[in-house]
């Protein structure tokens, strides 16, 4: 076990941006979910604690947590939800290294984060539809900030072809819009405040590439 750490942290210390990322992401979910098992053991809401670190909806309770709005963006709620993420945190973030820096992918990540997070709250604030809901609505997941990463490729080299299994090449243009359309048509199912959070953090990729250049 303790050979196994070690590898662990001699392979985050010689990663890039990239590496780093995901592993705190992982190393998150598996301490939220040890806690998950020992919170169910011992009769323990564990919901409690994990709330601090999620993003409410309401002003009023963001203000008694304002960490938060960096501390949602790596929370995960299951395994899958983490799985996909993180394959295309790592897919999205190969390509970005080959046209920026390691700081830029760390800036675009936590910014594109930060982007989706204001405007789910400004959402919740603005539209009628969340006003019996704001109260007890949080967010959490890196997806507002993958999708700023993949974004901000998109818009750097939108005609950059890569290949996909079942699929064959694509560019990177078409899948960006996919994603950004499949997002706005979802907001009316299952999760509206997820995913307009992912289109605050596509809008920031976008931004962030255009300022660049």
């Amino acid at each position: 076990m303790s050979t196994v750490l070690k590898d662990i942290k001699k392979n985050f210390k010689r990663g890039n941006s990239l590496t780093k990322l995901i592993y705190i992401n992982v190393g998150v979910f598996l301490i939220t979910s040890i806690l998950h098992v020992l919170s169910f053991l011992f009769m323990v809401n564990s919901l409690e604690f994990l709330n601090y670190f999620t993003l409410p909806a309401s002003i009023s309770h963001f203000i008694k947590k304002p960490w938060s709005i960096i501390t949602y963006m790596f929370l995960h709620q299951n395994f899958i939800h983490l799985l996909f993420n993180m394959i295309w945190l790592y897919f999205g973030g190969q390509i970005f290294l080959s046209f920026f820096d390691n700081k830029k992918l760390i800036s675009t990540y936590i910014l594109g984060g930060i982007s989706g997070a204001i405007l789910f709250i400004i959402s919740f604030k603005l539209f009628p539809v969340f006003g019996s809901i704001q109260l007890e609505s949080y967010l959490y997941g890196a997806s507002a900030s993958v999708l700023a990463i993949f974004i901000a490729i998109a818009t750097k080299s939108p005609n950059y072809s890569i290949r996909l299994f079942f699929i064959g090449n694509i560019i990177l243009k078409h899948i960006a819009f996919f994603f950004v359309l499949l997002n706005f048509l979802n907001i009316p199912y299952g999760n509206p405040g997820g995913c307009i959070a992912h289109l605050g953090g596509a809008f920031f990729g976008y931004l962030y590439v255009k300022q660049l250049n």
